[in-house]
């Protein structure tokens, strides 16, 4: 086991991302950051290190605890990192918000026949 891996390696060994271009996109266009900074995908990830990644709609706030070049199971991919207690909060918090306010588009079950078009429209006007 090395001391440095890959930042985009490491991410897709951690699972963060399902390929490792996907990782190497994402570190392109900043969605990671290693100490608060902007890194390339081959930048070197050291033990206790502390990344930002954003995926979707997530903030993870986490520390580096293992190194690995290798995509193993699940399990051992959540003890490469740990979590902080601040992002654990936020990400609570932003689940939270989300369960309480519906997407617009998600209460619809289908599109809308045409007679209900026009009452939505008439309602509009």
């Amino acid at each position: 086991m090395s001391e440095t891996v890959r930042i985009d390696k490491w991410c897709w060994a951690a699972r963060f991302f399902k390929t490792r271009s996907l990782a190497t996109h994402a570190i392109d266009l900043g969605r990671v950051l290693q100490n608060q900074e902007r890194v390339k995908p081959s930048h070197a990830v050291k033990l206790g290190d502390l990344l930002e990644i954003q995926h979707a709609d997530q903030v993870w706030q986490i520390e580096v605890l293992k190194l690995l070049e290798v995509r193993g199971s699940a399990s051992v991919a959540q003890t490469m990192y740990q979590e902080t207690a601040v992002s654990i909060e936020k990400r609570a918090l932003v689940a939270q918000n989300k369960k309480l306010y519906q997407e617009p588009g998600a209460v619809l079950a289908r599109r809308p026949t045409k007679r209900e078009r026009r009452q939505l429209d008439f309602a509009k006007s």
